[in-house]
């Protein structure tokens, strides 16, 4: 019987163990595409919105803008990504929506609190703004802040569902009897025009919207007095783990923010430089 050495079976030992290697690396999983990989790799990002000029909205033809829209245009457009789908829903609904993967950013003018922070990751503001009330023409109940209303229990206050001015009102004291919850701003316009509620409240831009669109029977109030706490501070929002995303985009908009291009793109929506703020998402997100 011939023996064979060990020199001359070593090579079958190696290619023997060689192939356990490969076979066992062919069993592994392959690791995940996060959610920026895969908007570039498509060029492709969905974007959860609410109908709330100027933040986001549909116009007569179809097309969505808005401020937050086309902030996300032209930020997606410097990472290489064109294409943008919106997906319209009701403002309550937007972070259940994205948490939910219906939507890879939440572009509707959310403000950024310490409450929304433990369900999503915001980027730095790209606006601060404040509030106004909407009333019915000469303002005859002579109200200009929250602490109007509350004192009359026979008033009531149009809000949009899911939005800061609710935990506003409930601290200034007005009581559940005295909120009528609406889903949109076109609801609270009706609300007002119909006698449903002597004011709406909201942004100062989505008021004076309203009143442009409501016509000679409402206007919004050019003097709301209200705590400086109540500045909001809007920012694109994105789930808690889709944070390489966050911070992708953020860098870009920190380098974009109050540039002649960035207050071009805002300006048709009624922002200028006095809403450009040098405020983060993580001091906002402390309260």
């Amino acid at each position: 019987m011939k023996l064979v050495s060990t020199q001359q079976r070593l090579p079958v030992s190696l290619l023997t163990a060689s192939v356990a290697v490969m076979a066992a690396m062919a069993s592994l999983p392959a690791k995940a595409e996060n959610t920026l990989e895969r908007i570039q790799r498509t060029g492709v990002v969905r974007i959860g919105y609410a109908n709330e000029a100027p933040f986001a909205f549909t116009t007569p033809d179809g097309k969505v803008t808005g401020e937050s829209p086309e902030v996300v245009k032209s930020i997606f457009a410097k990472m290489g990504v064109k294409k943008i789908e919106p997906v319209l829903t009701e403002w309550g609904a937007l972070i259940p929506g994205l948490r939910a993967g219906r939507f890879d950013v939440i572009a509707a003018g959310m403000y950024i609190t310490p409450e929304r922070c433990k369900q999503v990751v915001f980027t730095d503001p790209h606006y601060q703004l404040g509030d106004t009330l909407l009333v019915s023409k000469g303002n005859p109940k002579k109200l200009g802040s929250y602490a109007d209303v509350a004192k009359d229990p026979s008033l009531k206050l149009a809000i949009m569902s899911g939005t800061v001015e609710l935990k506003y009102a409930r601290e200034a004291g007005l009581k559940d009897e005295q909120i009528l919850q609406v889903p949109d701003t076109t609801a609270q316009l009706q609300a007002v025009r119909t006698k449903r509620a002597d004011a709406a409240i909201g942004t100062q831009l989505t008021m004076k919207g309203l009143a442009a669109k409501g016509g000679a029977d409402v206007e919004a109030i050019a003097r709301f007095s209200d705590d400086p706490k109540h500045m909001g501070y809007g920012a694109l929002a994105f789930r808690p783990d889709d944070q390489a995303l966050r911070d992708a985009v953020n860098k870009h908009l920190q380098g974009w923010l109050g540039s002649k291009d960035h207050l071009k793109t805002v300006a048709p929506f009624g922002f200028d430089n006095s809403n450009v703020t040098k405020k983060t998402a993580a001091e906002l997100c402390k309260g």
